[in-house]
């Protein structure tokens, strides 16, 4: 095909940006210079159309720079390429193909067309967003015609009454597969399986620590919608998490499989602490270790006139005199506190009472 081939031609841009001789840029940057929104980046990159690479100092994605003159090379840029990215709804879909909005909708629930992205409206309804390339593809096929023009299949009609519905496991094996493209190592294609699942289930997957987390350093989490804890977030974690039986059992045996995989290959690192001698304290002024866990006692008071001392500041002395001095000192700070209670609790004048805390201005003070 004439888009995936390289014509060496003239730039459409009149010279370098900048920062362009670095070897790797942001997506943000990357969607600015191919000429793309954001949401129209990530579905080319959902989609195989933009290859993206993991960002070794952030821990994010990157795009490599050769990857962006690749498609700005490309024919008819950037017309062709948007063209490829462009997605409709349910009523667009199914003026597209000739079907009425309901048929549409049964033929994405049963998995027939395959969602590409979706949005969560403010009354936490789901649209689903459809390429219209695969589409145009759906309908132009002969095979499909029966699908499109005459009833369904009784056995599909059963599914259907049963409430099946698979655009959203559709939407996550799709989501799985642009993942596993992106994957570098065995590593990254075991964090692909632990994106789909809950972290409950990869705990009980994975036991040992080290290796759990460099999977969720490596997890790379479905677009979030919502604050956190919003009834929006939870409702896209139910979209984004696998939900069903066997679909969660076959995450489980990938992870498993890639992790052992992963394992053999490279082990993951382990952390090396101090020893338990390096963490015990050493005293001060002295070469001995004492217990990690061991409390510090402080030295027994012989006297309750060397406390009262010390708070005079004039060390251990046993006199009697500084020992009153220091009594007297304590019994005037209690009382100065015990009057202050008294007056904040005696209904003084507080901020319930200023002119400021209501519109009412009938008791204020007169000023004459």
């Amino acid at each position: 095909m004439s888009g995936d081939t390289i014509e060496h031609g003239p730039k459409t841009a009149s010279g370098p940006a900048r920062g362009q001789n670095r070897t790797t840029v942001s997506p943000g940057r990357a969607a600015r210079e191919l000429c793309l929104r954001q949401d129209e980046f990530d579905i080319a990159v959902l989609l195989g159309h933009i290859r993206t690479r993991r960002d070794e100092g952030s821990g994010g994605r990157c795009v490599d720079r050769a990857e962006i003159e690749r498609l700005r090379y490309r024919e008819r840029f950037p017309g062709h390429l948007r063209e490829q990215l462009t997605t409709v709804g349910t009523r667009e879909g199914a003026r597209l193909m000739g079907v009425t909005p309901t048929r549409f909708v049964r033929l994405a629930r049963l998995g027939l067309v395959v969602p590409v992205t979706f949005r969560v409206t403010r009354n936490r309804s789901v649209v689903w967003r459809y390429p219209v390339g695969e589409l145009r593809l759906f309908a132009g096929d002969p095979e499909h015609a029966a699908l499109l023009r005459q009833p369904l299949p009784q056995h599909l009609r059963d599914q259907l009454d049963a409430g099946v519905d698979l655009r959203a496991r559709n939407w996550r094996r799709r989501y799985l597969r642009c993942l596993l493209r992106q994957a570098e190592d065995a590593w990254e294609r075991a964090a692909c399986a632990a994106s789909l699942l809950d972290p409950v289930t990869v705990s009980e997957t994975v036991t040992d620590p080290c290796e759990r987390a460099r999977l969720l350093r490596l997890r790379q989490l479905p677009p979030g919608h919502g604050a956190p804890g919003s009834p929006t977030a939870r409702l896209v974690e139910r979209i984004t998490t696998a939900q069903d039986a066997d679909e969660i059992e076959r995450l489980r045996t990938d992870l498993q499989r890639t992790v052992r995989e992963a394992r053999r290959r490279r082990p993951a690192p382990r952390h090396t602490g101090p020893s338990r001698q390096e963490q015990r304290p050493c005293a001060a002024g002295h070469g001995q270790r004492t217990a990690p866990h061991e409390p510090v006692r402080p030295a027994p008071v012989r006297h309750a006139h060397a406390l009262l001392g010390r708070l005079l500041g004039t060390g251990d002395t046993t006199s009697a005199h500084d020992a009153t001095a220091a009594r007297n000192m304590i019994v005037a700070a209690s009382a100065r506190a015990a009057h202050r209670l008294r007056y904040l609790t005696a209904g003084a004048y507080t901020a319930r009472n200023r002119p400021s805390w209501t519109t009412d201005t009938s008791r204020r003070p007169c000023r004459s």
